[in-house]
């Protein structure tokens, strides 16, 4: 299957503001965690911004989960 790789940020940023929000964190609590601002977490939930690996690193351990958790998500 063929995805567009803006689809496949869209539903990342939507997966990963889905997994903070499951761990009851707010945008400042990631962007405090990872060393980012609550800007920029926001602009990678809403896929306005493609992330760099070493972000999504963060995030990942931010969220205490494997950074490959981050792309097990549905695609829609």
């Amino acid at each position: 299957m063929n995805i567009s790789e803006e689809t496949f940020i869209a539903n990342l940023g939507i997966h990963i503001r889905q997994l903070r929000e499951k761990k009851g964190m707010s945008q400042q609590d990631l962007a405090d965690d990872c060393g980012m601002t609550q800007n920029q977490v926001g602009r990678i939930e809403r896929s306005e911004i493609n992330t760099t690996v070493k972000t999504l690193v963060k995030i990942a351990n931010a969220l205490d989960i494997e950074p490959k958790e981050l792309f097990d998500f549905s695609l829609k």
